[in-house]
């Protein structure tokens, strides 16, 4: 990045927050499993992701003031929306990483696991989002993507959109029997 001209910083600043968005976008939730460092860049991709789980060893931050940068990919903007405006300003403006912990605290993170527990921990949480009904995860998150840049009244319209939407399917009608017969369902993305 040394040699950009800020007209090639821009872009690529461009390109990397396009990526995040992209991510943030998917109508199939992404785990973000951070074991380590999360720092600058990495830290902006956890944040795109829609659930982050972390082990209680790893360090996150924005620690671009110490090289002269302002977060590029999205990071200012997420955590502000994430942690507020308290935490967006501490973490960018002194640049120093924070625990697990703490994250956890602030809402960076969904959930924080000892270290050697971590890679069982997140296959777990795969696999129960793997066995949830497609269509519903996919409305839940273009629901939570759309109400959160909007406002209430615009959010609120729109899940009862969504919601009614779901009635339309198979899935839906397979979940309700399911309760009912107090069985597990079998969604067919349908």
């Amino acid at each position: 990045m040394n040699g950009l001209t800020p007209v090639q910083g821009r872009d690529f600043s461009l390109v990397g927050q396009q990526l995040m968005r992209r991510i943030e976008r998917l109508n199939k939730p992404v785990i973000a499993m951070v074991n380590g460092f999360a720092l600058g860049g990495g830290m902006e991709l956890a944040m795109a992701c829609h659930l982050r789980i972390a082990a209680d060893s790893a360090k996150l931050g924005q620690p671009e003031i110490n090289l002269g940068l302002v977060p590029g990919f999205g990071g200012t903007q997420r955590l502000l929306r994430l942690a507020g405006r308290a935490a967006a300003l501490e973490l960018c403006l002194l640049g120093a990483p924070i625990d697990a912990a703490r994250a956890q605290q602030l809402g960076l993170l969904t959930r924080v696991v000892p270290a050697a527990e971590l890679e069982a921990e997140t296959l777990k949480l795969a696999t129960q989002l793997a066995h949830a009904a497609p269509l519903a995860l996919r409305g839940i998150l273009d629901t939570i993507n759309v109400g959160g840049e909007c406002a209430i009244s615009e959010g609120l319209e729109y899940e009862s959109a969504q919601f009614g939407l779901v009635f339309s399917t198979e899935d839906m009608r397979e979940g309700t029997c399911a309760f009912l017969e107090r069985r597990k369902p079998e969604f067919q993305n349908r």
